[in-house]
């Protein structure tokens, strides 16, 4: 069975630029902008001047890397700005994403004083960003977050939505919140900075959009691998911008995931079950994606949702910004794993398959054969 189905018609050809571009994001909760610039995370401060109460504490949660590179200049970018600046810092990597870290940072808040005026930045990757937001959507009921994010797969998805989360064993992100944040500043220089593995780790997850509803996005990375590979700043900025584009659409559309905001999802049914396989330790999350995708278009090509040559440009484009890592799981416990994601519903799992690029469904009959299928696949590719 079929539950729904979305497209969208391919856009023009995109323009490069190096200006400042805003993209709206409209949602019931809170409308907000994400904001994209080279630099712009020098000029936090003064870009936020009327989004944060005149004295209000400002708390800005980091990893330590990210602290090493940029710290010290959000920190001066408040130097003057009037307001208590506090730096708190949690530990790098998803398997930090959990319940006590939380309670741990806000601990450290009312230490430091924090109270209901108190704003919280969350300056990091997808690990950073869903556990600040989470914070700020729970701490004394609720205070304002915005969203600053420092990775390649977080400034074109995860920063972007409102979606909070940490982990549990039994899989990723199953306790969270819906926070919308005041506002997301996206600073594609800040990627220079980003080791390799981890800017590739992003481009899968930017892959996605081309496949779920922008084809233009999808030709470009196919045709522009070198130039992406290499960061050049003018396609680099292109390819964040037209992937929030599509985020702040899909999110504007329908903010709490009951329908078309499943299309993100693409890649991720498989890829966070193998996640959690491993421990949060052997795959980051966009190369976890980027064998999901794979996976996702082995499955619709064996149920003739889509076609073979489909399937095939699908699995060409993840490969092509490879290496991915090997996948030393096993493929009925990785199904297990599966069944217990937030996306299946009774019992049963719920994949975005794609029909073609751009276009894709989300669909609730597949086989557990088939699955199992598609997961020994990719197992063995990623011993090839």
């Amino acid at each position: 069975m079929v539950s729904s189905v979305w497209s969208r018609a391919r856009p023009s050809l995109f323009r490069y630029t190096s200006s400042l571009n805003r993209i709206a994001v409209q949602t019931p909760s809170r409308p907000y902008e994400v904001l994209i610039e080279r630099g712009l995370l020098g000029s936090t401060a003064a870009t936020l001047r009327d989004m944060i109460a005149p004295g209000a504490r400002v708390f800005a949660l980091t990893s330590p890397p990210v602290r090493k590179h940029y710290g010290n200049l959000l920190r001066k970018s408040f130097a003057k700005s009037g307001h208590k600046f506090e730096l708190l810092v949690m530990p790098d990597g998803e398997r930090w994403k959990t319940l006590s870290q939380l309670e741990k940072l806000a601990a450290k808040m009312m230490r430091h004083g924090a109270d209901r005026q108190s704003v919280l930045l969350a300056l990091g990757g997808g690990v950073v960003g869903d556990v600040g937001a989470f914070l700020a959507s729970i701490f004394m009921r609720g205070i304002p977050v915005v969203q600053i994010p420092t990775t390649l797969l977080a400034q074109v998805d995860s920063s972007v939505g409102g979606k909070t989360g940490v982990n549990l064993k039994a899989g990723k992100n199953l306790l969270g919140t819906f926070h919308q944040p005041l506002a997301v500043l996206a600073d594609p220089d800040v990627l220079k900075t980003l080791p390799e593995r981890e800017y590739r780790s992003g481009l899968f997850e930017a892959m996605k959009y081309g496949v779920i509803r922008n084809p233009a996005i999808f030709e470009m990375m196919e045709s522009n691998s070198n130039a992406l590979l290499r960061r050049d700043g003018a396609p680099l900025e292109t390819l964040i911008t037209e992937c929030i584009r599509v985020k702040a659409e899909v999110v504007s559309a329908d903010e709490r995931e009951s329908g078309e905001r499943r299309i993100l999802n693409f890649g991720h049914t498989i890829g966070h079950a193998l996640e959690a396989e491993t421990n949060y330790r052997r795959l980051l999350h966009g190369e976890a994606v980027g064998w999901g995708m794979i996976a996702a278009a082995m499955i619709a090509a064996s149920m003739q949702i889509t076609d073979t040559r489909t399937a095939q440009r699908i699995l060409s484009l993840v490969l092509a910004y490879g290496p991915l890592p090997k996948l030393p799981v096993d493929s009925r416990s990785v199904m297990k794993r599966l069944l217990s994601d937030k996306k299946t519903v009774g019992g049963v799992p719920h994949f975005v398959l794609p029909t073609a690029i751009g276009k894709v469904e989300v669909v609730n009959n597949v086989p557990t054969r088939t699955a199992i299928q598609a997961i020994k696949e990719i197992k063995y590719l990623s011993k090839v």
